[in-house]
């Protein structure tokens, strides 16, 4: 473990293999007094939102932030869009161009319009307050799934490398990604979600155009008019506006992606 491995006040471990480093980080997190990293090599049992399984061919990024909170459960929930913006500021250091990103609600990144990194929030419960937010990072930096390894109406996988032709090693990446998020952490304590939200709204994916949201009993279809104060969606139906706390996102129809970066 070696302190202020990445931003100020966090520390980091970087483990060779792992069957996931949410597990990792859960193992190390009973005495934390610090943020602390997990950065693994190599993951044999990673998952992703639902459970679903999430593959890590080498060379890609798999990280999990141990964050002890002490906070309201909707409040430590914001953190999926700190994150969120913190790798979209990491990408855009590698790729400097911040036009090929954007971020797909509620926790995506996308590059050139294909899924390049996702986002997983678990969290440990203290009476009403999350005592510890675990936020987990996996990135396609150099390899993504073939399309066929993912569910019909997903966004299709795309990788770092192969879309702008930037291969960045996981150690480097969490420099970046863990001084990012370390900024935009500071500024959700020191100024509120306000700006969050706003910076993240700037990079909304399909603002304001037609998707589908679905929930575990059905599936709406209406504009997407951007997140309320609580992060929520805000979905204008042709029954009128609703917000979901909770959704998958499928986009209408596909999205032209923007000129190689090559």
């Amino acid at each position: 473990m070696f302190p202020d491995g990445v931003g100020r006040g966090y520390d980091t471990c970087v483990l060779e293999e792992v069957s996931s480093t949410m597990d990792a980080a859960r193992e190390r997190a009973g005495d934390l007094t610090r943020p602390l990293w997990v950065l693994a090599k190599r993951q044999t049992g990673a998952r992703g939102r639902r459970g679903r399984a999430w593959r890590m061919p080498e060379g890609n990024f798999a990280a999990t932030l141990a964050l002890p909170l002490d906070r309201p459960a909707p409040e430590a929930a914001l953190r999926s869009f700190t994150a969120a913006l913190a790798l979209d500021d990491a990408l855009t250091a590698i790729t400097g161009r911040p036009a090929a990103l954007s971020l797909k609600w509620p926790n995506d990144v996308l590059l050139n319009g294909g899924k390049v990194a996702g986002i997983l929030l678990e969290s440990t419960a203290k009476g009403n307050l999350t005592s510890l937010l675990m936020i987990g990072v996996g990135i396609n930096l150099a390899a993504a799934p073939d399309a066929s390894e993912v569910e019909a109406g997903a966004v299709r996988p795309v990788s770092l490398v192969g879309e702008t032709g930037h291969l960045a090693p996981p150690e480097e990446f969490l420099s970046l990604l863990g001084d990012a998020f370390a900024a935009r952490e500071e500024t959700l304590k020191s100024e509120g979600f306000a700006p969050i939200r706003t910076a993240w709204l700037a990079r909304a994916a399909r603002l304001g155009q037609t998707i589908h949201a679905r929930t575990g009993t059905e599936t709406l279809t209406g504009r997407f008019e951007g997140i309320d104060v609580t992060g929520a969606l805000c979905l204008a139906t042709e029954g009128g506006l609703i917000t979901l706390p909770a959704a998958d996102i499928h986009f209408a129809k596909p999205e032209i992606p923007n000129a190689s970066l090559r």
